[in-house]
This record gives structure tokens, C-alpha cells and sequence, in this order.
């Protein structure tokens, strides 16, 4: 600053600093402002009005109830109307159709694999408390999980007939004796 107060124009740089236009959200070209639109973000090219339409339309979607049914309602009537489209679009792309059918089996592989491997297959185990346990789990062919609930047995032999007040002096009179 000069003692006047003012700037002195020649000391100021603009190298390294941000370019102060405003550039399309689209395609990124610095935007040839209009007057008439405050908050303006894209530039008037069809390409960027599409993008500005879709993202104002996912915006409404997502926040208007309303908005998002009578949509949901005017793609069930489309869908009446034309019953055979997606048919009709198949058999007139089939690079399409092999695409789809490829990403498909990726789709439904993951899927099964997601089943097959379970890492925390139970969520609240705090109450268990393990000491020497057996793990006991369902016999299923696809499925496995890796923290099983785990339960104590005490194995009770069926030749245990004398027991005694309670199940286990029963079975330590019978393994002392035998």
C-alpha cells in the first residue's frame, strides 16, 4: 500500500492466484456471466443444460417426496403403455443384451459370495462368555462363518443311571468309579 491508501496496481501480482471468473460446473469453460441469472453455474451449451436439468431433477427427487412419487407414477403409466419396450430394445441391441448378461453374473457371483463368508455374523456376543466351549453352528453347504455362537456342553454318557441330586455329582461319581 501506498500512504495514500490505495494499492499500488503495478505491486500487485496475479501469478499463482486463482482465476476470480466462474467456470461451468460441466464443462469446466469459464462462464460468460448473464445479468439476468444470479446464481449462475452452468453455461448456456446444451451439453452443460442437460447436466443442470439432471442434477436439479436428482436434487428433487431425493428432497420431495411429492415430486418423487408423481415421478415414479408417470414411469409406471410409460411402462403400461409400452409393455414390450425392453423386449423390443434387446433384440435390437444385442451388444446390450451380452453386456448386461456379463455384468449379471458378476452381480449374482458377488452376491454369493457375500453369503458365503460372514465376518460378524453375530453382532451383540458381549453376554457370552466362553470358557472351554465346542462350537456349534448350522450345517449348512454354503455358508461359512467365522464367529459362530459358541455354547459349553458337558457330555453326559448314557450309561449314567445313579445320579445323584444333580446331573454332574451323578457323573463325577461315575468316572471316579470306572
Amino acid at each position: 500500500m501506498c500512504c495514500s491508501g490505495f494499492y499500488n496496481v503495478s505491486s500487485l501480482s496475479t501469478e499463482g492466484a486463482m482465476d476470480p471468473r466462474k467456470r461451468c460446473k460441466h464443462c469446466h469453460r469459464i462462464l460468460d456471466r448473464n445479468p439476468r441469472i444470479k446464481k449462475q453455474d452452468y453455461c448456456g451449451r446444451a451439453p452443460c443444460q442437460r447436466a443442470r436439468k439432471r442434477h436439479w431433477q436428482t436434487q428433487k427427487v431425493q428432497n420431495d417426496p411429492d415430486y418423487r412419487k408423481n415421478q415414479k407414477a408417470a414411469q409406471d403409466k410409460w411402462s403400461e403403455a409400452n409393455p414390450d419396450y425392453w423386449r423390443n430394445y434387446r433384440q435390437w441391441n444385442p451388444k446390450y443384451s451380452e453386456r448386461n448378461r456379463l455384468l449379471q453374473r458378476d452381480r449374482d457371483a458377488k452376491r454369493r459370495s457375500r453369503r458365503l463368508a460372514k465376518m460378524d455374523a453375530l453382532k451383540d456376543v458381549n453376554a457370552i462368555q466362553p470358557a472351554s466351549c465346542y462350537y456349534l453352528s448350522p450345517a449348512v453347504d454354503d455358508l461359512a462363518k467365522m464367529d459362530t455362537l459358541t455354547q459349553k456342553f458337558i457330555l453326559i454318557p448314557a450309561c449314567c443311571k445313579d445320579c445323584g441330586k444333580s446331573c454332574k455329582e451323578g457323573l463325577d461319581v461315575q468316572l471316579n468309579s470306572g
